[in-house]
């Protein structure tokens, strides 16, 4: 399993366009991946559940991505994150 941990940087958060994108993104791998915030995880491939999670500007949310090309997900969704959250 690969496990990273990031702070949302964007003043509005995790709001709907990049919510959409981050999930086609996550959609694109064949492995679990997960997005939590305060204990609660959820399905990153959902976009109802990454809103669920309402994380806002300075908070610490953690992915994790289990199973085949577990490594590039985590790389790649990483780099999106960097990009546009």
């Amino acid at each position: 399993m690969k496990e990273f941990t990031y702070t949302i940087t964007d003043p509005e958060g995790i709001h709907a366009r990049p919510a959409g994108l981050f999930v086609k993104a996550a959609a694109g791998f064949p492995c679990t991946i997960t997005i939590g915030k305060d204990g609660k995880d959820v399905d990153a491939k959902r976009i109802l559940g990454v809103m669920s999670l309402g994380a806002k500007q300075g908070h610490e949310i953690v992915i994790k991505c289990e199973g085949e090309q577990e490594e590039e997900a985590a790389a790649a969704l990483e780099t999106f994150l960097k990009e546009n959250m």
